[in-house]
C-alpha cells in the first residue's frame, strides 16, 4: 500500500502541472509514513503548543501520518537567488500554486483511500497560523521529521535526501502499514561537521543565527513580501479559520534556495 500510494501522489503532481491554468513545476516527490503514536509526535503539544493538534484530533482511529515532500525545480530556485531582499515573483506565485496542489492532491488522497476501505483526513489547522503566537497548530515538517523524510537543518527547515527547497503535506489515516522512523545520519552540513552556515548568511531579515531562530524577524519580511504580491492570493488563514492572514503571499525561501543542501547531492 506504502507504494501504491507514493504512486498515486507522483502521477498526481505529473497530471496537475500539466493544467494550462499551473505555471510551477515540480520534482518527483518523496512520500513517509509516521506512526501517528509516536512519542515524538505525541509530545507536540508540549515542544510546539499546547493548541497543536495531534493525529487522534484529526481521526480518532489514526495510526499513520502520510507526510510527503515536493521539491522546487532548480530553474525556480534560481529566480530567488538574488541579493535583493525580497523574493521573486516566480517564488510567491509557486508557493501558493504549491498550496492549491496540495488542497487538491489531499481531497483525492482521501477519496482513494476512503473508496478502498481506510479512514483519512486531514488537519482544518494546516492552513491556519497564528499571527500571535507565529507557530502552526499542525506542523507539517515535524510530521515529515516522524515520517523519516529528514533532518532539520540550521535554517530551521526540514533537509530531505532531495534537499529543502520545496513544501510538505499530510494526510491522517488509520492504514495499516509498518510506519517508517526518523533518520538517524545529519544532513545538515553545519550540525554534522561546523561547516556551511550559508543559509545565515543569506537570511533578508537576520532571524538566523548558529544559536537559533527569531520568529519576529522572520514574520516581518513575509510581511513585507505579502505586500508586494497580492495578485497571487493568500493561502493561509488567521487562527480562526474565517479571515485570510494578509492579502497577499507571505514568502520568503532565501534560506532555502542558496544552500547547499537546497537540492541533493550535498556537497561540502
Amino acid at each position: 500500500m506504502k507504494n501504491k500510494i507514493t504512486e498515486l501522489i507522483t502521477e498526481y503532481v505529473e497530471e496537475y502541472e500539466k493544467r494550462p491554468d499551473v505555471s510551477t513545476k515540480w520534482g518527483v516527490p518523496i512520500v513517509g509514513f509516521a506512526d501517528a503514536n509516536h512519542p515524538y509526535l505525541l509530545a507536540l503539544k508540549e515542544t510546539i503548543s499546547s493548541s497543536h493538534q495531534l493525529p487522534s484530533e484529526v481521526l480518532a482511529d489514526a495510526s499513520i501520518v502520510i507526510a510527503y515532500y515536493l521539491p522546487f525545480t532548480e530553474e525556480l530556485a534560481k529566480t530567488n537567488r538574488t541579493d535583493a531582499k525580497i523574493a521573486s515573483p516566480e517564488w510567491a506565485l509557486a508557493y501558493e500554486e504549491t498550496n492549491a496542489l496540495f488542497s487538491s492532491i489531499n481531497r483525492y488522497l482521501v477519496k482513494e483511500l476512503t473508496q478502498r476501505g481506510f479512514h483519512a483526513a486531514t488537519s482544518s489547522e494546516a492552513s491556519t497560523f497564528d499571527q500571535k503566537t507565529l507557530k502552526s497548530n499542525w506542523s507539517q515538517r515535524h510530521f515529515a521529521w516522524a515520517a523519516g523524510l529528514g533532518t532539520f537543518g540550521l535554517n530551521n527547515m526540514l533537509i530531505t535526501k532531495q534537499g529543502c527547497c520545496g513544501r510538505y503535506s499530510t494526510i491522517v489515516t488509520n492504514l495499516s502499514v509498518i510506519p517508517d522512523q526518523p533518520v538517524s545520519e545529519e544532513y545538515c552540513l553545519y550540525k554534522k561537521n561546523g561547516s556551511c552556515g550559508i543559509c545565515v548568511r543569506n537570511c533578508p531579515s537576520g532571524a538566523l543565527s548558529v544559536n537559533g531562530f527569531h520568529r519576529e524577524k522572520c514574520y516581518k519580511i513575509l510581511q513585507k513580501n505579502a505586500e508586494l504580491y497580492t495578485e497571487f492570493g493568500s493561502s493561509y488563514m488567521d487562527s480562526t479559520g474565517e479571515n485570510a492572514n494578509s492579502t497577499g503571499s507571505e514568502v520568503c525561501g532565501k534560506c532555502v534556495v542558496h544552500p547547499p543542501c537546497a537540492f541533493f547531492p550535498i556537497r561540502p
